[in-house]
């Protein structure tokens, strides 16, 4: 995946199994149409694509850098879950999500950090 808000090319997510969550780190250049437009337009891809049960699990701002380089600034991190692996990687390399939703993401973010977490038994 390429680092500069373009999703290239997505790497094959060997033995993912179950449900995983997307840590999305965001920077934004208009946090209001980010919620108001992107948002939207990636819930009709994901109604398009026929794919359920994709959730918005946790949104917040970032507060304060504790563990981070000082230069690394983040305003808001999203957690969303989605019910594959394969259900994320569908709707990233659709047309529909090129068509419909990409732009808005373009146009609203500077910068962003996507990262795929499956859980892990304690």
């Amino acid at each position: 995946m390429e680092n500069k808000n373009n999703i290239v090319k997505l790497p094959a997510f060997k033995d993912v199994e179950g449900p995983v969550l997307m840590l999305n780190m965001l920077k934004f250049k208009d946090r209001k149409y980010y919620f108001e437009t992107y948002l939207p337009a990636f819930r009709k891809v994901t109604e398009t694509l026929g794919i359920q049960d994709v959730k918005l699990r946790l949104a917040c701002n970032v507060a304060a850098n504790i563990v981070a380089p000082e230069n690394e600034v983040w305003d808001a991190i999203l957690l969303v879950e989605y019910p594959s692996a394969q259900a994320f990687k569908t709707i990233a390399e659709s047309d529909a999500y090129r068509d419909m939703a990409d732009q808005h993401r373009l146009t609203a973010t500077a910068d962003l950090r996507l990262y795929m977490t499956t859980p892990f038994a304690l």
